[in-house]
């Protein structure tokens, strides 16, 4: 009788939900199917995040290295911005002397001796 018992609940576990006339859904089965779906949107999710974190990580890193480049950029314009500085300051105390007379006299002195030196090698 024992066996019988074994036969009868082994068949009741193998036909478990199935009427006449086809299957009847039990609501452990649907558990499993929602589970089943959770698990895939957690996993598509657990992919999409690991993927922006990588974006992010690399956006990151670009953004470093833009702001080293811009920073030294900055430093090269402030060196140059310098320069030319001291450049304009002579070039405004060239020009406001008064002694333009003796600056043209001394232009002309250089070209009269330039062009007698050079018909004198002729």
């Amino acid at each position: 009788m024992n066996s019988r018992r074994d036969f009868r609940s082994h068949r009741t576990a193998l036909f478990d939900g199935i009427e006449e006339g086809g299957m009847r859904g039990s609501v452990y089965s649907s558990r499993e199917i929602h589970e089943h779906e959770n698990d895939q949107a957690v996993d598509s999710l657990h992919d999409r995040v690991s993927i922006l974190k990588r974006l992010t990580g690399d956006i990151h890193e670009e953004v470093e290295n833009h702001n080293r480049m811009l920073d030294r950029m900055g430093n090269d314009m402030d060196a140059s911005r310098g320069f030319l500085s001291g450049t304009v300051d002579k070039f405004r105390m060239v020009f406001e002397t008064k002694s333009s007379r003796r600056m043209a006299t001394m232009v002309a002195s250089f070209i009269a001796a330039f062009l007698l030196i050079y018909y004198l090698t002729k």
